[in-house]
């Protein structure tokens, strides 16, 4: 997951509001079954010592949250008095509404209730042109379009090799706006970060696009022969158009799991020093070391790692993080707070730039390498002479 969404949350000073809110219940849609959720989370925050403000944002935003608006859940961050931002959820949070009111917003449920989000960058290809759509956890846009040469771009039905010129110029045509379709591609992809490409239209003309595509862009595009670039090809709530959606889903899952196992391949490589080198991090004291560093490159979660829960100290840059208080003082802050590991260094992740990745327990042996006390860190270059202390 790439977390430049959240960068609204830690540019503006806490304290802050944070709930997470279940909608997944069909049963319990009622205005007065939402309204009382809204009542007692804010009840919660004020036990918490928010002030009156932010908890009536928050009651207004709660209060319009339902199935129909949210089929799962929602997470709300609020800051005095106003509500910074509200993502949808793709799992349900667990139990009653969840509020908590703290220096740094409690983003850690949100890796794992809003998903991995690998997006898909689908391309609806035809011989004059494609159009281009992102498709992610968070809602799908279309992102663009190009239009090659119009003409000529059919074959004449005859034979007679007095035509064989204009079949010539007919294929040049399409082999030239392949060209300009994976051109085009390219350019969408490095703009949107897209983590994969999905080429929907007839066999020949997603195959000519593909083979035309970057070699590192070619190992992450797929194809689908459902749907298409033509009007009504996909209409929403078409078999076609579910189709389609299945397709979509299983690229980003296929994706979202090999990539996963190849993150947990590295990681458990690269904390084994190496000619004493290590290249990745393990635990609060060796990740708050990298973060301060800017060395974390992707952060590892393992949602039930007791190291979640760990309390560091920090100050109002996302650097700014230690293990002592005392420590902040010589980093440039006079006021730290307290805070749990996970959002600091997920405020560390997002305001450099890395991924954050949720990874599934490891088990009593540790089999798939996930880091043992919930958090670790692939590093951007590695530590010489072995693991910080």
């Amino acid at each position: 997951m790439r977390l430049g969404f959240l960068n609204p949350l830690f540019e503006r000073p806490g304290p802050w509001a944070t709930v997470y809110v279940d909608t997944s219940h069909p049963d319990q849609s009622s205005a007065e079954e939402h309204e009382r959720h809204a009542r007692e989370a804010c009840r919660r925050l004020e036990q918490q010592g928010a002030d009156a403000r932010t908890c009536r944002a928050v009651y207004e935003e709660l209060a319009t949250v339902t199935p129909a608006t949210e089929p799962v859940g929602r997470a709300v961050f609020a800051s005095r008095g106003e509500v910074v931002l509200d993502p949808s959820l793709t799992a349900p949070p667990q139990g009653a509404p969840h509020a908590c009111w703290s220096a740094l917003p409690h983003v850690g449920p949100l890796v794992e209730l809003a998903g991995d989000d690998p997006s898909c960058l689908v391309a609806y290809i035809d011989r004059t042109g494609a159009d281009f759509e992102l498709r992610g956890a968070r809602g799908d846009r279309a992102v663009g379009r190009v239009t090659g040469q119009q003409w000529p771009v059919h074959r004449t039905a005859t034979a007679d090799p007095s035509e064989r010129h204009f079949q010539l110029r007919t294929e040049n045509t399409w082999e030239h706006n392949a060209g300009l379709i994976a051109d085009e591609l390219r350019v969408r992809q490095e703009e949107t970060q897209a983590d994969l490409v999905l080429l929907v239209g007839d066999a020949r003309e997603r195959r000519a696009v593909h083979d035309r595509l970057p070699e590192q862009l070619r190992d992450r595009a797929a194809e689908t022969a459902h749907g298409g670039r033509a009007s009504g090809s996909a209409s929403p709530g078409t078999h076609a158009a579910r189709l389609l959606d299945r397709d979509v889903d299983e690229v980003r899952a296929r994706h979202l799991h090999d990539h996963t196992g190849e993150v947990l391949e590295r990681f458990r490589a690269g904390r084994v020093p190496a000619e004493g080198r290590v290249s990745a991090a393990e635990g609060v004291p060796a990740l708050v070391d990298a973060a301060r560093e800017h060395r974390i490159g992707t952060l590892l979660i393992r949602p039930d790692g007791t190291d979640l829960y760990r309390d560091v100290w920090a100050g109002a840059e996302p650097d700014q993080v230690a293990m002592r208080r005392t420590d902040l003082q010589y980093l440039g802050d006079a006021r730290p707070a307290a805070v749990r590991a996970d959002d600091a260094l997920i405020r560390s992740a997002a305001a450099t730039g890395a991924e954050v990745l949720t990874v599934p327990p490891g088990g009593a042996e540790d089999t798939n390498g996930a880091p043992v006390g919930g958090l670790g860190a692939l590093l951007r270059w590695p530590y010489e002479g072995g693991v910080p202390q």
